[in-house]
């Protein structure tokens, strides 16, 4: 199976003089990977590995100062420079479902605003009927589409943000800290549910993480990032059952100290 998403020699460096940003922070620096259709590849790192700058430059929101990020075989630019169809192709699901979705607006409304950006995603019949398909797909009532997203927990919050990026249909989730800021048991209801929604949507996921202890629950291959670069990649059950490098033992050692079987 060929590769959907492609990312070729990727580096970002903050700071620094001049065009080569000379004297600046490599925050990213050569780093490759890859991910087939309906595919989970999960990147894993501490702060400041560089693994949300990676997240960033395949969605559009950084521009890398050399390497390349393909979809599908064609290149992709800054979001905003981007063929609709490769805009909503490729969909984030931020690490803080707070403050990702406008307090005061209702749900219907925020799923809305996705429909009003994508036209072509649009529903051409009933509105009403096609949100509550989306809002049911993750596992939220029908009623929540009237309550504003200040009003919800943390949990539904993130539901929404999923639902608003699976609105215009996507081919790949790109999954930011998509669980570390809620608790121990909602986190492993929206990990069974992205499990979930992949194989029903046939989606793609690109899913940054800090915890291996997470990580195993919903990956294909895993790759690990330590101060810019991959430090090692390979199936999850490989990496996670027998890690080759170091770095990716210590990071399973912590996660075994928390008491999470990885």
């Amino acid at each position: 199976m060929s590769d959907m998403l492609e990312v070729s020699d990727l580096r970002v460096t903050f700071g620094g003089r001049g065009r080569r940003r000379k004297g600046g922070l490599a925050a990213v620096d050569g780093v490759s990977l890859r991910v087939a259709p309906e595919e989970t590849l999960a990147v894993v790192g501490e702060s400041g590995s560089g693994k949300t700058t990676v997240a960033r430059c395949v969605v559009g929101l950084q521009r890398p100062d050399s390497g390349s990020v393909t979809f599908d075989g064609q290149p992709l630019g800054p979001a905003g420079r981007r063929p609709p169809e490769l805009q909503r192709a490729i969909q984030m699901v931020f690490q803080d479902p707070r403050s990702s979705l406008n307090p005061r607006m209702p749900v219907a409304e925020l799923i809305g605003e996705a429909w009003r950006t994508h036209p072509a995603s649009a529903p051409a019949g009933d509105r009403a009927e096609a949100l509550r398909r989306v809002l049911a797909d993750v596992g939220l009532d029908a009623d929540v589409a009237d309550r504003r997203a200040g009003d919800l927990s943390g949990g539904q919050c993130q539901r929404v943000s999923i639902a608003r990026a699976l609105a215009v249909g996507p081919r790949l989730l790109v999954c930011d800290e998509a669980v570390s800021a809620l608790d121990v048991s909602v986190q492993a209801q929206i990990l069974r549910l992205l499990v979930d929604l992949r194989r029903s949507h046939r989606l793609a996921l690109l899913f940054i993480s800090h915890d291996l202890g997470v990580v195993h629950q919903i990956a294909d291959r895993v790759a690990v990032m330590r101060r810019g670069t991959v430090v090692e990649e390979g199936p999850a059950g490989e990496v996670l059952g027998a890690p080759r490098h170091e770095y990716t033992r210590t990071l399973l050692d912590a996660a075994l100290d928390l008491g999470v079987e990885a």
